[in-house]
């Protein structure tokens, strides 16, 4: 009995010869021409597709400020149309910067509205300029606005890398220059000063006869300070101790004038020892004075050994 031939089964040729990475992308192209697509997802799409294109083009080309200002102006005229417009705004506490600026500062113009109005902003704006050191911003509806402040005080002048400017007594620049009705504030010089200047500047008003004399006060490597007096004489203080120092020369120009003679430094820098720098003129005449006193001496002793 002849055995049966088993049937032939026809095999694609791309079945036997192709390989593995052919074979998947086939899979992935059927499920996707098979995929099952929800009605109306192509317009979300295209819709999520054009939000993303002006987005990524309004941060692109920096329009993202106006935008905000422009919805801002938006929600006030709404509000505003329906009765919450700012009609009041109870101020207190400006005295250098004044009402208008304090208003610029905190963002509220003519067209704020009370609801819109974010008073935590308002107060972080009102806080980073240097002369508000605290501020308070409530809303009280419907059309309601407090602001409270409280300033710095200017205390000093400072001079730093060939710049004055005017600083509160936490060493806080106020002004990178200097108005004029502040030219009589006491002025410190040097890296560090503005802070240390508080300190220092108490520590000199306890010796009057000394305060009015000075001129300016000049930190030296943020350890230790140099007056300048007004009359030309500087007065290099001690690292430690400085008050004692001071005491001693006020003691030293009532008793002995020290700071109206022809002298341009007192070092006090020593506790054991005073040194006194006379001025060049007066160096001059001192030295020719003693020459003179030498000369004459020698003349007398000559004649006293003809003799």
């Amino acid at each position: 009995m002849k055995r049966r031939r088993a049937a032939a089964v026809a095999v694609p040729h791309w079945a036997v010869a192709a390989p593995r990475w052919t074979r998947t992308v086939r899979r992935w192209g059927e499920a996707l021409v098979n995929l099952n697509i929800p009605r109306g997802a192509g317009a979300s799409s295209v819709a999520l597709l054009l939000l993303a294109s002006v987005s990524y083009g309004v941060v692109r080309g920096g329009h993202g400020p106006d935008i905000a200002a422009n919805v801002q102006d938006l929600c006030d005229a709404v509000a505003n149309t329906v009765g919450f417009r700012i009609s009041e705004v109870a101020l207190a506490g400006e005295r250098e910067l004044g009402r208008q600026k304090v208003l610029e500062i905190a963002g509220v113009t003519e067209t704020s509205s009370l609801v819109f109005l974010d008073a935590a902003q308002a107060r972080t704006r009102l806080v980073s300029n240097p002369w508000i050191s605290e501020a308070t911003v409530l809303k009280l509806y419907p059309g309601r606005l407090r602001i409270e402040i409280k300033e710095r005080k200017p205390f000093a002048l400072w001079q730093k890398d060939g710049r004055i400017s005017l600083i509160a007594e936490d060493g806080t620049v106020l002004e990178t220059f200097v108005p004029e009705r502040f030219a009589a504030l006491p002025m410190v010089v040097g890296r560090g000063a503005e802070r240390a200047a508080p300190d220092m500047l108490a520590m000199v008003k306890r010796f009057p006869s000394i305060a009015g004399q000075v001129q300016a006060a000049v930190l030296v490597a943020e350890r230790r300070w140099t007056l300048h007096l007004k009359n030309g004489i500087d007065v290099l203080l001690p690292e430690h101790a400085p008050d004692r120092a001071l005491g001693t020369l006020v003691d030293l120009d009532r008793s002995k004038q020290l700071l109206s003679k022809d002298i341009v430094a007192v070092d006090l820098r020593l506790a054991d020892r005073i040194t006194v720098r006379q001025s060049d003129a007066a160096f001059a005449v001192r030295d020719a004075a003693l020459k003179a006193a030498e000369k004459a001496r020698k003349k007398i002793g000559g004649k006293g050994g003809e003799a």
